[in-house]
C-alpha cells in the first residue's frame, strides 16, 4: 500500500493504514472521532472519509489496531525464524513481542480494554483474544484441528490474559516481572501437559478390568 496515495485508498486499505496510528493519539484523547482524525491527518485523509473504514466507532478502531498488532507478529517471525526455535520460547516470544509492540501505547490499550470490558462489547473481546490466541499458534506452526486445536488456544487465552493483566500494572525494567509472570505461567501449563501425558501412558499399561473378568469366565484352553 505504500504507492497507493492514502486518498486513493479503499475504505479497507485506509483502515490497515490508520489502524497503527490511532494509539498514538488514543493515548491522550481516548479511542474517539477526535484521535481517529489527527491519525487521518497524518496521512492527509479527510476525517468524515476516515470514519467511514471504522463505521463501528471505538470498537471498530480497537479491533483494527489489534488486528494491526497480529499482522506486524506474523512479518516478526518468518517460518524460517519460527523453525529454529522450540515451541515453548515460539508462544513465550510471540506473548512478549504482542505486548511489547503496545507499550509506547500502554495507556491507550488500557483505555482500549476497559472498552471491550462494557457489557455490549464483552462478546468483541472474547473474538478479538481468539483470535490472537489463534494467529499465535498458527505462526507457531501448530496444524492441529481435532480436539487438541481448542484445548491448546483455551490454555493460551488463559495464560495470554493473566499476563496483559500483569503487564498493565508492571513498571519494572524491560517488562520483567510480566517475563517472570509468563515463564511462571508456561511453567505450569508445560508440568500439566507433562502429567497428562504420564497418566494417558500409565492408563495405557493398566490391565482391561472386563478383558480379565473375560478371561475368569471363559478361561484360555
Amino acid at each position: 500500500m505504500d504507492d497507493i496515495a492514502p486518498n486513493d485508498m479503499t475504505l479497507d486499505e485506509l483502515r490497515l493504514a490508520l489502524a497503527p496510528l490511532i494509539p498514538a493519539h488514543a493515548v491522550f484523547d481516548g479511542w474517539s472521532d477526535e484521535a481517529l482524525a489527527m491519525a487521518a491527518a497524518e496521512i492527509g485523509v479527510p476525517a468524515p472519509r476516515a470514519r467511514l473504514a471504522f463505521p463501528g466507532g471505538a470498537p471498530d478502531m480497537i479491533d483494527g489496531w489489534f488486528d494491526a498488532i497480529d499482522r506486524a507478529m506474523a512479518r516478526a517471525f518468518p517460518l524460517e525464524k519460527i523453525e529454529r526455535m522450540k515451541i515453548r520460547q515460539r508462544i513465550r516470544d510471540l506473548v512478549m513481542y504482542r505486548l511489547e509492540i503496545a507499550t509506547p501505547h500502554k495507556e491507550a490499550l488500557r483505555r482500549a480494554l476497559a472498552i471491550l470490558a462494557q457489557p455490549q462489547n464483552v462478546a468483541l473481546a472474547l473474538r478479538l483474544n481468539w483470535r490472537a490466541v489463534d494467529r499465535m499458534w498458527r505462526i507457531a506452526g501448530d496444524t492441529a484441528t481435532d480436539f487438541n486445536h481448542y484445548s491448546k488456544r483455551t490454555i493460551l487465552l488463559g495464560v495470554y490474559v493473566s499476563t496483559v493483566l500483569v503487564y498493565l500494572d508492571d513498571d519494572s525494567d524491560d517488562l520483567a516481572e510480566t517475563r517472570a509472570f509468563l515463564d511462571r505461567r508456561i511453567d505450569n501449563v508445560m508440568q500439566i501437559e507433562k502429567a497428562k501425558a504420564s497418566w494417558r501412558r500409565g492408563r495405557e499399561r493398566v490391565p482391561s478390568l472386563s478383558r480379565f473378568l473375560g478371561r475368569l469366565r471363559y478361561p484360555a484352553v
